[in-house]
């Protein structure tokens, strides 16, 4: 006898029955109602804004007191993000059971993370580092001799790495094996991969770094405070509690602050002049057009009483436009993917390092769009496109040794002296 069920699906012609595959997601409780999901009708908002504004205060703080450091430590602090990343992703699809049979096998995903970490900052600091030294004959060899080498020496370390995995190949642990190696590499592409132009804008000067990440922050904040006190549209099933209301709302403060912010940030010399080595002395330099005001008359556009009759607009602020706009617009859909990211691994947060904020991971998504963005708008854009004449002295100085460079420098001397001879 069979159980009569009014759920069952009526047989087909073959006088089988048909089920319906389920979603293997979790669907999280308040996403269930859509009159429960949105922070406007969350019961616990408040705590939980108390919560998420101690714990921004405390990290926007830390984040100034890195800025004025200097460009070093804010390299640091980019350092210590991709760590602690990194970290969170490799533990997402840890198995504390398999990883007990294979000793060391964790350890080998930090080796290739190291490597990785070497390859990206050797490369892009490498010009620096030599400007830095150049005042020591032996340090100057050394690090002229690593920075040859330098391609050689993170490939053997890989190629280390890559002998070490297939040496600990374990039967019946294979799949698990070749699915972290897979892993692993994915998430030195996504970690490395973009948050090494962040360092690369450092350098260009802490302005191209320090805006977007500030517009990154503003957007996110002003998109919960928008979606907390005026959120009632759903803007996208993947994150249940974003709305158009705060999805809006961000957008134009973003837009309005990239325009402020820049006018502030682009008049310090600290935060527009390149960084050419790796000291962290005081800056001295000639921002360039881009950071010198230009006056715009308002004669004509308002009446005789209003106070100001002209404005000053430094040139880049109407560059910091589309990096708001990317920011408002674009950037979040990196926020959107992470979302969609965790939904597929069944979890809420990547970690719980920053209390009301998840883990690192969860801070970070959209900044790495952002950096990237950043970057490319930075040389596609605003670089020149020709080349000046210090950069080719740059270039020349940086593939000669110490002692190429004196030989140099005394027949720049002897042709300088000639000239002065041959006008008199």
């Amino acid at each position: 006898m069979h159980n009569d069920t009014s759920t069952s699906a009526p047989p087909t012609s073959g006088g089988r029955i048909r089920h319906r595959k389920r979603s293997n997601e979790v669907i999280p409780e308040d996403s269930k109602a859509n009159g429960t999901r949105l922070l406007v009708n969350d019961k616990s908002k408040y705590k939980s804004m108390i919560i998420r504004a101690y714990s921004s205060i405390w990290m926007i703080g830390g984040f100034v007191l890195i800025i004025y450091m200097g460009h070093l430590y804010i390299t640091a602090m980019v350092v210590v993000i991709q760590i602690f990343m990194a970290k969170e992703l490799f533990n997402l699809l840890r198995r504390a059971h398999e990883d007990r049979q294979l000793p060391g096998f964790r350890l080998l995903n930090w080796h290739f993370f190291f490597t990785a970490m070497l390859f990206v900052y050797g490369r892009t600091l490498s010009p620096r580092l030599v400007n830095t030294v150049t005042s020591d004959m032996v340090l100057y060899r050394l690090v002229s001799s690593l920075i040859k080498y330098h391609m050689v020496i993170c490939y053997s370390l890989y190629i280390a790495g890559f002998m070490w995995f297939i040496l600990t190949l374990k039967k019946k642990m294979y799949k698990y094996q070749f699915g972290q190696y897979a892993w692993t590499h994915m998430i030195l592409i996504v970690v490395f991969g973009q948050s090494s132009f962040a360092v690369a804008s450092i350098f260009e000067g802490i302005f191209w770094f320090l805006l977007p990440a500030s517009l990154i922050v503003i957007n996110d904040i002003a998109a919960y405070f928008f979606g907390f006190f005026f959120g009632r549209t759903p803007l996208i099933k993947l994150s249940p509690k974003k709305t158009w209301e705060g999805f809006i709302g961000a957008s134009v403060t973003t837009i309005i602050s990239a325009f402020l912010l820049a006018s502030i940030m682009g008049r310090s010399q600290w935060l527009t002049c390149p960084r050419k080595d790796l000291s962290t002395g005081w800056l001295d330099c000639d921002p360039g057009q881009l950071f010198k005001p230009d006056s715009y008359s308002l004669t004509g556009w308002f009446p005789q009483w209003f106070p100001w009759k002209e404005i000053s607009i430094l040139p880049v602020q109407w560059h910091v436009l589309c990096l708001g706009l990317f920011a408002s617009v674009i950037a979040p859909f990196g926020g959107f993917f992470a979302s969609g990211f965790k939904r597929a691994f069944k979890i809420k947060d990547f970690g719980d390092s920053i209390p009301g904020h998840g883990g690192i991971t969860d801070r970070m998504d959209c900044q790495m769009v952002m950096a990237v963005f950043a970057y490319i708008y930075h040389q596609s854009f605003v670089v020149p496109q020709s080349f000046s004449n210090e950069m080719s002295l740059d270039q020349i100085l940086m593939n000669l040794s110490f002692n190429e460079q004196q030989a140099l420098y005394m027949r720049l001397g002897e042709m300088l002296q000639q000239g002065i001879q041959g006008q008199s």
